[in-house]
């Protein structure tokens, strides 16, 4: 809805893939002083240091949905004055009267600031899991010990059934369609190699 959104990020291949999303891909230090709201979701330490914070401007929304309380260096703000707005968002004062507000004290927001995961989503969740289940117990002596990724159809049968939710209504191929792609009418419609 409008949102000028900057990525930043160190692995070559993922800021192509950004940069050809339309992103535009800078370095932390550049994004700093442009950026409104920061979310931190890499699973590494000091990914926003006081140093980044400091160079941020006035009310910037600082929170982290990656990996524990480590991605954001809180300690370094523990430092300055600490105003709790309400639960979970407090506005911290620096010495320059800044104020940046940072949310569930930079530990994941979606379980500080929210109740977790989405109904919907673990709904989904769920039903993978449990067809998973129910796919090892009728083919147990089709698996070798280890980890093995969900069937495709069975991927596909768990996206089928929550579209309805989401209001979607699925095109179906006509057997011309299925005939040319090589493909039964209702799926699998991706190899079990492919990743989206």
């Amino acid at each position: 809805q409008g949102a000028r959104v900057l990525v930043t990020e160190i692995d070559p291949i993922c800021a192509l893939q950004a940069a050809m999303e339309g992103y535009e891909v800078v370095t932390m230090e550049e994004a700093a002083p442009q950026g409104d709201i920061f979310v931190t979701a890499t699973g590494n330490i000091d990914v926003i240091t006081t140093d980044h914070m400091a160079k941020m401007k006035d009310r910037a929304i600082v929170c982290n949905i990656g990996h524990f309380d480590s991605e954001i260096q809180v300690a370094g703000l523990r430092n300055y004055e600490w105003e709790n707005v309400k639960p979970q968002v407090d506005e911290v004062i620096f010495p320059d009267g800044k104020r940046l507000i940072l949310l569930a004290e930079g530990r994941l927001v979606n379980l500080g600031c929210a109740t977790g995961h989405p109904s919907f989503v673990m709904s989904a969740s769920f039903t993978n899991q449990t067809l998973a289940q129910i796919e090892l117990w009728r083919n147990a002596d089709a698996y070798d010990i280890g980890v093995h990724v969900l069937p495709k159809h069975l991927d596909e049968k768990v996206a089928r059934l929550h579209l309805g939710k989401l209001g979607v209504n699925l095109t179906e191929l006509s057997d011309a369609q299925a005939k040319y792609l090589g493909l039964a009418q209702q799926g699998p419609f991706k190899p079990d190699h492919y990743r989206y």
